[in-house]
């Protein structure tokens, strides 16, 4: 358990606003048994894949990914491990991609205990995160993208802000490969956070979400102080109807519906950051090669 914790620290410790425990309340994705070794085989383990570039380790890391690969469960729920998924040229696309990302775990300095929970959280049975909808939800990128991005986030939290373009960054590379949905989640310790969602949600029946989205993070250190008409006259919204929006009950249900969705899957500060069907635990500048290799499976 030291060792999950060390693992879902990474991303939280480092950028992320916690949440209260009334926030908390959902499943920890994190929970569960280990990740399962591979069973023992009495042939030697495959030291090379030809598939897998490993020039970046060093003799002493790439034994470490040998034995990581070599245990480790092929992606695909087969019980055999990655590197014997590879070796075979079985029907697992995920095989290669996840012997990459085991790769680079190891390059990152990861201890193999370490590497054995952080893999089960990208590939385990038990760490699917399960009811989170894109449904009316602000979509940034090609709707068909095969990757969907799904963030948590708090317009008062300054990890959400330093976020917020590196996740539009991801998206605008990605050719259309890469799909960013949008989820409310202001916490209880942010008093201006729930008025600027309501802010953005009336920005988005008008077309601006993105818009009112970009002008919030830009001036957060004002919103102690805003006033979001301000704000909405800015990017040229209908006030009468902004002010009906922003006071609507349809505008409350759709936050409390996020906040439900987050609780589920078990956010617990934000930004959080699901990548398809997994919690990414790693700090958003760190996308880029974990959704290439989604994109390689």
């Amino acid at each position: 358990m030291r060792r999950l914790v060390l693992c879902l620290t990474l991303a939280f410790a480092l950028l992320g606003c916690e949440g209260s425990t009334e926030a908390d309340s959902g499943p920890n994705q994190g929970s569960g048994p280990e990740a399962k070794p591979a069973p023992k085989a009495s042939k030697a383990p495959i030291r090379n894949l030809p598939q897998v570039d490993t020039g970046a380790l060093d003799e002493f890391s790439e034994g470490i990914w040998i034995d990581m690969v070599n245990e480790l469960l092929s992606p695909c729920g087969e019980p055999v491990s990655v590197a014997r998924c590879i070796a075979d040229s079985r029907n697992c696309k995920k095989c290669v991609p996840a012997a990459r990302y085991v790769a680079r775990l190891v390059d990152d300095g990861y201890s193999r205990d370490e590497v054995r929970d952080i893999y089960r959280i990208r590939y385990g049975e038990d760490t699917k995160v399960t009811g989170i909808t894109t449904g009316d939800s602000p979509l940034r990128g090609s709707p068909m993208a095969p990757v969907t991005l799904y963030e948590f986030s708090d317009f008062q939290c300054p990890h959400c802000k330093m976020a917020a373009p590196m996740l539009k960054k991801v998206v605008e590379e990605s050719n259309g490969k890469v799909k960013l949905v949008f989820k409310q989640y202001p916490l209880p310790g942010h008093p201006k956070a729930r008025e600027a969602s309501k802010a953005t949600i009336a920005a988005q029946k008008q077309g601006k979400f993105w818009e009112m989205h970009d002008l919030l993070f830009k001036n957060q250190d004002k919103l102690p102080t805003a006033n979001f008409a301000d704000y909405a006259k800015k990017i040229g919204l209908d006030m009468k109807r902004f002010e009906a929006d922003m006071a609507s009950k349809e505008t409350e249900k759709k936050i409390e519906a996020d906040i439900a969705e987050g609780r589920k899957a078990g956010v617990d500060s934000t930004p959080s950051v699901y990548v398809n069907d997994r919690r990414f635990v790693f700090p958003p500048d760190q996308l880029g090669p974990y959704v290439q290799e989604e994109l390689d499976q």
